[in-house]
């Protein structure tokens, strides 16, 4: 859970070491805000991916599952600046399917997060194997970080791919051919 009152602090303390007055009219309520702000942003920190993924269906035959362009939202832990993007996740059921909003709401676990985006792709299919058991499972993402556009290098525009196969999909390019089709379209 988010302490408000650290929050709101540290925000008073970084106004001042950037040589701005707290007390003007913009920026007095500013540390309140930022500390509702993270509240939200950060949601997944106290949030469980078993929470969504647990409740699955029974399906007569085992088909490519493919939830695709899921917008998320992050924070990079390095810099604590943005990175957003899609997220494109596709598992071969092993007898049980999960409601799609479960695998946005995965996302969004560990999405919400300080983060790297190698680190949020790996979390989530390993999430998707361990609670569904399918019999593999393929994640993508595609992001762009403030903190390669906005500072540093100042590159917009640029992407970050990052990708996590496991069981079929690791052993079977055939099955990660079709998966890059099928985001493809």
């Amino acid at each position: 859970m988010v302490d408000q009152k650290k929050i709101e602090e540290a925000v008073r303390l970084l106004l001042e070491g950037i040589g701005e007055d707290v007390t003007r009219e913009g920026l007095a309520d500013t540390p309140g805000r930022i500390a509702r702000m993270y509240e939200e942003i950060y949601r997944g920190m106290d949030d469980d991916p078993a929470r969504h993924l647990s409740k699955t269906f029974t399906v007569s035959s085992n088909e490519i599952v493919l939830e695709k362009d899921i917008t998320f939202y992050s924070t990079c832990e390095h810099h604590l600046m943005p990175f957003y993007g899609k997220v494109h996740i596709a598992y071969l059921p092993a007898g049980r399917v999960v409601g799609l909003s479960k695998l946005a709401r995965t996302v969004e676990v560990y999405a919400r997060r300080l983060q790297i985006q190698e680190q949020m792709t790996t979390q989530i299919a390993d999430a998707v194997m361990e609670y569904l058991k399918p019999q593999g499972v393929m994640v993508m993402a595609e992001a762009e970080h403030m903190c390669m556009t906005m500072r540093g290098v100042e590159k917009p525009g640029s992407r970050t791919v990052t990708m996590a196969a496991r069981g079929c999909f690791a052993d079977d390019p055939k099955l990660q051919q079709f998966f890059f089709e099928m985001i493809r379209h």
